[in-house]
């Protein structure tokens, strides 16, 4: 725009010039001469927060010049507000107070208790409804396999063919005389607290002797073990993930329901889960629970539902089904 660079001062600058040169926010061109000769005013804050100016002529405008001009040179210290808006943090939004409103719509019987944890496997979020712990019933026999996987690894060895017969027995079509077998092999209760101390459960409890369905856990343990199992930090080898949620995607007709109600697909490609279920003996109530992955929106979750105190199966198994549509719900629109 200029054919000479405009001078401020001459001379040696004093100190508060110095930090003039410094700071300088602003270089104004006010005016011109009939010779030709511009006015530069330089305005500032220096360093110590005072407005600083200086006024001086030298640089040469073209002739004829009779009409005062501006220009301002935005110093890159002051960002601009397109500048602040790129940098300005996403508001975040409270997953868990969102996953509460949601299941406290549903409709659960009075003394019945349930519990939720979603994970979004996307993004990563994740929110959970209720820290109570719960009987796990069936649910376990994927913590038992996913320990039977992992003392396999260590010792340098795939699962014999018996113990896959066992398992694929388990998981399918929850055969709980399989189930005991294998409970048996990792070394009960002891065994799976082992394994889940690697895995990152820190709230689940083996039951006494061979009642692996009072193992006692919470749907965040569950969400973690489904994170374990599906691949997020996982200590199970690839090889061990593969097999365990290709068992868990050919659940037997019947035996297919729960947490698969909240994907939007159809067919055992939509989801991998497994269910439990247990009346208990002293009240007549139920234990209903479902954990898995499942596809909705083109999305994948992962979800962990526990729930007991129902009056009857079926009334637990709609209680379950609903609260996993809300967990996944939380994350529509996103």
């Amino acid at each position: 725009m200029f054919p000479h660079r405009a001078r401020l001062c001459s001379g040696r600058p004093s100190r508060r010039r110095s930090l003039l040169y410094a700071s300088v926010a602003s270089v104004v061109l006010v005016g011109a001469t009939s010779s030709g000769t511009l006015y530069v005013k330089a305005q500032a804050h220096d360093a110590e927060g005072l407005v600083s100016s200086s006024v001086s002529r030298g640089a040469e405008a073209s002739s004829g010049a009779t009409t005062a001009m501006e220009a301002t040179v935005e110093s890159s210290a002051m960002p601009t507000a397109a500048a602040s808006s790129r940098t300005r943090p996403s508001p975040v939004v409270d997953r868990d107070a969102l996953l509460a409103e949601a299941v406290k719509a549903v409709a659960v019987e009075d003394g019945a208790a349930v519990s939720v944890a979603v994970l979004d496997v996307a993004s990563g979020e994740s929110a959970v409804y209720g820290d109570g712990a719960f009987d796990t019933a069936s649910i376990v026999k994927v913590d038992i396999l996913a320990s039977l996987l992992l003392r396999a690894q260590d010792a340098g060895r795939g699962l014999t063919a018996q113990e896959k017969t066992y398992a694929a027995a388990m998981i399918r079509n929850s055969d709980n005389a399989s189930a005991t077998a294998l409970w048996t092999a990792i070394g009960q209760a002891e065994g799976l607290r082992a394994a889940n101390k690697r895995f990152g459960l820190r709230d689940t409890e083996g039951g006494d002797g061979a009642l692996w369905g009072l193992t006692q856990t919470t749907a965040a343990d569950q969400l973690t073990l489904l994170r374990q199992v599906f691949g997020e930090k996982p200590e199970l080898s690839e090889s061990s993930r593969a097999y365990l949620t290709g068992l868990m995607g050919e659940i037997a007709v019947g035996q297919d329901w729960g947490v698969s109600a909240a994907s939007s697909g159809v067919g055992a490609s939509e989801f991998a889960l497994k269910n439990g279920w247990l009346p208990r003996s002293a009240t007549g109530l139920w234990d209903i629970n479902s954990v898995g992955r499942v596809s909705a929106g083109g999305r994948e979750y992962l979800v962990a539902v526990l729930s007991d105190g129902n009056s009857s199966k079926e009334k637990g198994v709609s209680v379950v089904e609903a609260v996993a549509k809300a967990a996944v719900s939380c994350f529509d629109g996103d």
